[in-house]
């Protein structure tokens, strides 16, 4: 599927049809793909995203250098994993194509609903520069604490801290669990032809069915995808269900007189049973105790984030990997951040190379076994780095 990028586009292009594609590689995808010496795959990316022939076609997709989870990794870590990104895509395709890269998309759309830790996620986005980010659509909740009603319309994501502090960014909400099989059957551009028109803002609006799948996952993406995309860009090209990447949708909305205000509002999920309780403003120990309480009254409630499946947790039953993770980030702010190590240094990097590396969500996905005992090992070598060379 990686070389397939580069040339299923100007296939398409050149015979006259209008493809569109959203591409999400993390920072460990393109550095392996690297290490790996695949230039054949960076000519082929670098050709369908630097040249203005194919602007419209393709949309980059920010995400975290380490494809870490947001809910559980330390937000200033998190925060360096989306500026690594950023630094590592520029170093392969330019500042001016970092500069289209609008969107995010999270790792295993793992959004944080801890209100402090959803509240650092926005803010890091925005301060990054994104205009909008993909959540999964059990993940958020309306502010009446329903699921979203219009999901295949353009939200506003609405996060407030315990201090009373707001974020906000759009919000797109992928549908579906996991749902590999469905796109590569072009699944969501057969939704979208039985949909109809919405009315919003006095205007009427056209929905946006968006999914993802990982491109490496079993022969359904590699076998059938292909083909199938193939026939789908040619029968939607010039029809009245046309293939769209987000950033032109949400273009074109604004541009029909559609403003943010004018979008409807949604929060992570569980918030309005500790908005009922918490008046934001009150501090982080007022927020702890008001969660606590929560926990203790319904197993189910949690602020442990939500994610493209709702049965899979990114921290129960991770104590073996969590625990080293937590001590090295310590360790890394003691050690690099709280001193202002020179970032040009090799011992600055080598080290954040080790901390992105140990926190990717390979490590907690599996399960425990031997990828835990991965994640472990980084752990261990990232605090020798800091032992030894700060």
């Amino acid at each position: 599927m990686l070389q397939a990028d580069g040339e299923f586009i100007p296939q398409l292009l050149g015979e006259g049809k209008e493809p569109r594609v959203m591409l999400d590689y993390s920072g460990t995808l393109l550095h392996g793909l690297r290490q790996m010496g695949l230039d054949d795959v960076f000519h082929s990316l670098r050709r369908i995203t630097c040249e203005p022939a194919y602007w419209r076609a393709v949309e980059w997709l920010g995400n975290a250098w380490g494809h870490a989870v947001a809910p559980s990794t330390p937000v200033q870590d998190f925060r360096l994993h989306v500026k690594a990104w950023q630094h590592h895509f520029a170093a392969i395709f330019g500042l001016e194509a970092l500069g289209r890269v609008r969107g995010f998309s999270p790792a295993e759309m793992a959004l944080s609903n801890h209100p402090d830790v959803a509240y650092e996620f926005v803010k890091t986005l925005r301060e990054c520069g994104y205009r909008w980010v993909l959540v999964q659509e059990h993940s958020v909740e309306q502010p009446d604490g329903r699921g979203p009603e219009r999901r295949h319309l353009p939200h506003r994501l609405i996060c407030r801290n315990s201090e009373g502090q707001t974020a906000v960014i759009l919000a797109v909400i992928k549908t579906q669990g996991s749902d590999t099989k469905l796109v590569a059957q072009m699944q969501p551009y057969y939704e979208a032809k039985g949909l109809s028109r919405w009315d919003l803002g006095g205007k009427s609006m056209p929905p946006l069915v968006t999914q993802i799948a990982d491109g490496e996952n079993g022969g359904v993406m590699m076998n059938e995808f292909p083909p199938k995309y193939m026939d789908v860009v040619r029968e939607s090209s010039g029809s009245g269900t046309p293939l769209m990447n987000v950033t032109e949708y949400l273009e074109n909305l604004f541009a029909m007189g559609i403003r943010d205000e004018d979008l409807p509002s949604l929060q992570p999920v569980f918030q309005k049973r500790i908005w009922d309780r918490f008046e934001p403003g009150r501090g982080p120990d007022r927020l702890a105790r008001v969660i606590e309480e929560l926990r203790k009254e319904d197993s189910r409630f949690h602020v442990e984030g939500g994610s493209w499946t709702n049965n899979i947790s990114w921290v129960r039953g991770y104590d073996a990997l969590l625990g080293p993770m937590e001590r090295l980030s310590s360790l890394f702010f003691e050690k690099v951040l709280k001193p202002g190590v020179p970032t040009r240094e090799h011992r600055y990097r080598n080290a954040l190379f080790h901390l992105m590396a140990s926190q990717t969500s390979c490590y907690r996905y599996w399960g425990q076994g031997v990828w835990v005992d991965y994640g472990v090992e980084v752990c261990r070598r990232a605090n020798e780095i800091l032992l030894h060379d700060f």
